[in-house]
């Protein structure tokens, strides 16, 4: 606290599995993996915003950094997060990827290992399939569909639906950015397969945007990578909480749109 220059009691907020922390207007939360932290806030501090989105800046610590003993900090944002506000959440997350169209892949992707990152090379086809037998039965169909996807990747954040706040009069903000670098509609696409899969979206979220190029095809990798990750979470020894009854409806519904 006394690095990032938080003076006031910290009270620890709700989500962020339970390790984000107010103080004044500050937060505080653990890091993840560091070079991904250094690089998110480099460009958080730096990016435009628009009409179409906020973020959370950063807050540099007294020596300059970004990161002091495994933590980050970030200004305090107004908002509260809305998951069922699907298509506000889609813009939100699509101009903010706009804004950062023109970035390399940042090398921190190479050695990044965690149940997501896994997910997200087995949709992908950088990882064979693999896993129980539950969860193969639901991966398996969908792996068979997929078709070849010549799309420009850029860095994506990677779980849209839970991260963006809204605030009267304000833009929505994109918040806790877990990097990706894929083409940017399949962040799209994840935050509706989340959106279907979770919070009761119906076919008719997935037909507003079907306008774009590959659409299907993205799906099919969305509903893979989070599926995918539940195999993840097992082979790190973290809880897996969803069934195979979670995804089936999903699964047949994105099927039938492939066929």
């Amino acid at each position: 606290m006394a690095a990032f220059g938080a003076r006031e009691d910290a009270v620890r907020l709700p989500g962020g599995q339970g390790r984000t922390w107010r103080s004044g207007d500050i937060v505080l939360k653990p890091g993840g993996l560091a070079a991904e932290t250094v690089w998110v806030a480099e460009v958080l501090s730096a990016v435009t915003e628009t009409a179409g989105f906020r973020v959370a800046r950063p807050v540099r610590a007294a020596d300059g950094g970004w990161v002091v003993s495994g933590w980050q900090a970030w200004q305090l944002t107004p908002g509260t997060p809305d998951a069922r506000r699907w298509d506000e959440i889609l813009a939100a997350g699509e101009a903010f990827h706009e804004a950062i169209a023109g970035l390399a892949r940042p090398p921190f992707l190479d050695e990044r290992d965690d149940p997501w990152t896994f997910g997200d090379r087995i949709a992908w086809e950088e990882l064979a399939l693999q896993g129980g037998e539950t969860m193969a039965e639901l991966l398996e169909p969908l792996a068979l569909s997929r078709r070849p996807v010549d799309l420009p990747a850029q860095p994506v954040h990677g779980d849209l639906l839970g991260n963006v706040m809204f605030a009267d009069g304000l833009p929505p903000a994109v918040i806790d950015w877990p990097v990706y670098f894929r083409p940017a509609d399949w962040a799209l696409a994840v935050a509706v397969v989340d959106a279907l899969t979770w919070h009761g979206a119906t076919v008719a979220l997935v037909a507003r945007w079907a306008d774009r190029v590959e659409w299907d095809q993205l799906l099919v990798r969305a509903l893979m990578y989070r599926i995918a990750t539940n195999e993840g979470c097992r082979r790190a020894g973290l809880p897996v909480r969803e069934r195979a009854e979670t995804y089936l409806p999903v699964v047949d519904l994105i099927l039938d749109r492939v066929k």
